[in-house]
């Protein structure tokens, strides 16, 4: 079963005008768009939502996008585009230096835009774990070593699956559905539905501090499940 997610684009311009432009330009029905004219608003967007890609001006009212690039690098990958006036290549070299993935220079096409975004919305969708560090988690899907805190966990193979989706998915909802079929397709056997529950439980269990009141692994009460950005 595919999983389709709605994707979410910050727009970061205080140039309502042109924000509202490339919403229009850019519309489609897997997509959905937030405008924020400052950067103020923009950090209350991000801490409220998980944005799979990010368009950033750099004169915005109240700082420098390059500023707030920087900023955001320090614990996030999402992607970023930066919006930058024709004429200044050291923006365009330094916000690449600081982690953007790409950029666009005013006045800019809106066809070139649209390709731009999805590109980078492909890498999104691409994305596949292998090794992974978060937070107090090392990962390591080859090796099949998993570490908490430095000290090893051991995980079934039905639980290195769930967390392998998850991981791969983070930030999005999956569909029970969509669990059950990624993890038990190919298994002969049939599959209780009570047994992503069972996983979901154990997979907790391991890794998280308090399982009842879990930080990373969150049901999405009727619906399924997901792993949370923090």
């Amino acid at each position: 079963m595919e999983v389709i997610n709605i994707k979410k684009i910050l727009i970061i311009e205080d140039d309502l005008s042109l924000s509202s432009g490339i919403a229009i330009a850019l519309k489609d029905n897997e997509l959905s768009f937030v405008q924020a004219q400052d950067l103020n608003s923009a950090r209350i967007q991000i801490k409220n939502t998980n944005f799979d890609l990010i368009i950033l001006d750099i004169n915005l009212p109240d700082g420098n996008g390059l500023d707030f690039l920087k900023e955001l690098r320090r614990n996030s990958t999402i992607p970023v585009i930066i919006l930058t006036a024709k004429d200044m290549e050291t923006d365009v070299v330094t916000g690449l230096e600081l982690g953007a993935d790409d950029y666009i220079t005013k006045p800019f096409s809106l066809m070139i835009l649209r390709a731009r975004v999805q590109t980078q919305l492909r890498k999104v969708d691409s994305i596949t774990v292998d090794q992974i560090q978060l937070d107090n988690f090392k990962f390591d899907f080859v090796k099949m070593e998993f570490l908490k805190k430095n000290a090893s966990i051991e995980l079934s193979k039905t639980e290195q699956k769930l967390l392998r989706i998850l991981l791969e998915n983070r930030g999005h909802t999956l569909t029970r559905a969509c669990l059950v079929d990624a993890i038990w397709t190919n298994s002969a056997e049939y599959v209780d539905e009570n047994a992503l529950s069972v996983t979901v439980k154990r997979l907790r269990d391991k890794l998280e501090d308090i399982p009842s009141s879990p930080q990373y692994i969150k049901t999405v009460y009727g619906i399924g499940y997901t792993w949370v950005v923090t």
